[in-house]
């Protein structure tokens, strides 16, 4: 088992389930994102270039985007707090992941993903 997966596999619920989760959607999404662990986290590369980060932090777990300056679905939404450049979707459960949403995002993501990473 690679770093990544522990850190998903030994955190405890309800934040297991929603990185599992988010895992599952992100892989399914982007087939070719690749998982590292970088910072201590989980990490999404595309193409050696970081895409999307996955981080359990007090009660709620962030995914957050590297390409966050470039995105236009779903912004509202989004949190920034205490950071200039990042945006994260923000999960305390899996009933609040809203698929849909989270796919779009992706792609959105993926769409600027070869954008400088400031607009």
């Amino acid at each position: 088992m690679n770093p990544a997966e522990n850190y998903i596999l030994t955190q405890p619920e309800p934040f297991r389930s929603i990185l599992l989760h988010l895992q599952l959607v992100i892989e399914h999404t982007i087939a070719e994102v690749d998982l590292k662990y970088k910072y201590r986290i989980p990490f999404y590369y595309l193409n050696g270039k970081p895409f999307c980060y996955m981080n359990q932090s007090k009660d709620y777990v962030d995914l957050g985007f590297w390409s966050a300056a470039n995105l236009t679905k779903h912004v509202a939404l989004m949190v920034t707090e205490k950071r200039k450049v990042m945006k994260s979707l923000r999960y305390t459960s899996l009933e609040d992941i809203n698929d849909t949403i989270l796919i779009e995002v992706l792609q959105d993501a993926y769409s600027v993903r070869n954008k400088k990473f400031y607009k």
